[in-house]
Formats: C-alpha cells, structure tokens, sequence
C-alpha cells in the first residue's frame, strides 16, 4: 500500500511521476496507489480491504466538503463526489492529477470534483474542508520534518467541527524490515504523539489488514525469480483474505495498517 508527498519538490516526486507515467491509466489504476510493481490480484486485495476499513466513516450528506490528499488517480475522490460530496483531490503528481481528472469526466457524479497539483507541505487548497481523507501518504513521507508540515497543512485546512481520517502503515512495533527510500511503517505510537503535537485528537481506531503474511514475504521477494515471485504472492494473498475481510476492523492491535479518525483537540475547562 504506497503512496507520498513532500517539503519543496524533492527526487521522490520524480519515482511518483514515473509510476503514474507507467500505470495510472492501466486498469483501476491499483498499481499506482497500491502495491508497485504487484500483480493485479494483490493490489484489488488491498483496495478491498482499505474500502472495508474506510466504509464505516464515508457515509456522505450532500454537500460535504472533502479534501482527498494523495488523491493519486482520485479513486476516493470518485467514490464520494458520487455520494453527493463536494471534493478537492490534490496529489503532487501532475501525471496523477490528469488520469484523475480523466476518469472523473467518464462518470456520472452528484456531486462535484476538483483536482490539483499540490504538494502537500505547502498546500493551500483555498477552503476549509468537513473531511480531510489521507490514505497511505504520510507512511511515503520519510523526511520527519517533512511528514509534520504535511500533517499540519491538513489540519490547517480542517473545518473546526471536522474530521481528518488517516489510513497509514502503523504497527504497534516497527521492525524497519519492509521499510525502502520512499517508505517507512513507523509505530503506532510515533502517529499517536505527533497527532496530539499538531493539536488532534483521537476520536476512534481500527484496523486493516491483521494477517502477518505479506510483511513476512515482502523483504524476500527480491530474491525470487518472476514466477516463484508471483506463486508465493498469489499464498500470501489467498492466506490473508480469510482473516483480513472479516475481522481486519477489530484486530486493530494486530494491523499492519490502521485506520486513525481525528479531529481537532478539544479545550478542557476546569471547573
């Protein structure tokens, strides 16, 4: 599950650029918001399980203003607008950007889309928004200083009663073994301290994906040849279905992902 943003442009908006050169048309465009370089199967298993764990916090009223960031080819813009939303997608992809716009013209929407090319440290989206939806961004943020002003650009731009829903690589440890130069699973309680400091609190979490297969393959697939490459994921993915689907919301503390819903920290008076 990949996908980043940044402080002033960096190298890491080039290997999104590329990726969204190669695969954004392609398909549902999974490969270039999913799992890179990954069959299909395995990246509709992971947009199955993202879309299950997201369900229960998308219901739309019409007019809701969302702001999708990291909106990649606007697979989550899409959803919503079509729910009656209002919805301003921004990636730092131009490529993204202009497939995102692509399919949204192929579709009937009740309510309406925008996209932009934004990077998102720097963002000024012009509005302030109901719901700020990040799915697998600030996990591709490996800069530290860089992953805070992107955090705190979203909640500058989140209305005073609103919700930001982040879904991140978020283990309760962080072993570092699937981590790469455009990737980091940081712990659980990494984001749980960073959100209290950017001044949000957490209303509720869940999980995602609490089957252990996938990270026990990942750091090997290097070794393997195309074909046993594309065997063992075919195992893991079938392995990790019947534990993911059913019960990947409840076992949050085994989740490799987590599903963090957040507002602005309320003040406490005393009395």
């Amino acid at each position: 599950m990949i996908e980043p943003q940044s402080l002033p442009v960096s190298a890491d908006l080039s290997y999104w650029e590329q990726r969204a050169q190669r695969f954004a048309a392609q398909g549902a465009g999974l490969a270039a918001v999913c799992s890179f370089g990954m069959p299909r199967f395995y990246n509709r298993a992971i947009d199955l399980c993202q879309r299950l764990a997201l369900q229960r916090w998308l219901p739309m009223r019409e007019g809701v203003r969302v702001l999708d960031v990291g909106c990649g080819v606007g697979r989550w813009s899409r959803l919503l607008a079509a729910r009656g939303a209002s919805v301003t997608g921004i990636d730092h992809s131009p490529t993204m950007i202009a497939e995102a716009r692509r399919r949204a013209s192929l579709q009937p929407l009740r309510g309406q889309c925008r996209f932009l090319v934004q990077d998102l440290a720097a963002l000024e989206a012009g509005d302030k928004f109901d719901l700020v939806l990040s799915v697998t961004v600030l996990q591709h943020i490996v800069d530290p200083a860089r992953q805070r002003a992107s955090l705190q650009r979203m909640v500058e731009h989140l209305a005073a009663d609103g919700m930001l829903i982040l879904l991140e690589a978020a283990p309760q440890c962080a072993l570092g073994q699937c981590d790469s130069a455009t990737f980091r699973a940081r712990p659980r309680s990494s984001y749980l301290q960073l959100f209290a400091e950017c001044g949000l609190e957490l209303r509720a979490m869940s999980g995602v994906d609490p089957a252990p297969f996938r990270t026990w393959l990942l750091p090997h697939l290097p070794r393997f040849s195309p074909a046993v490459r594309r065997v063992a994921l075919a195992a893991v993915t079938a392995l990790s279905l019947p534990i993911d689907v059913p019960f990947g919301r409840a076992l949050v503390a085994r989740s490799w992902h987590a599903v963090f819903v957040l507002g602005h920290a309320r003040r406490h008076h005393a009395h």
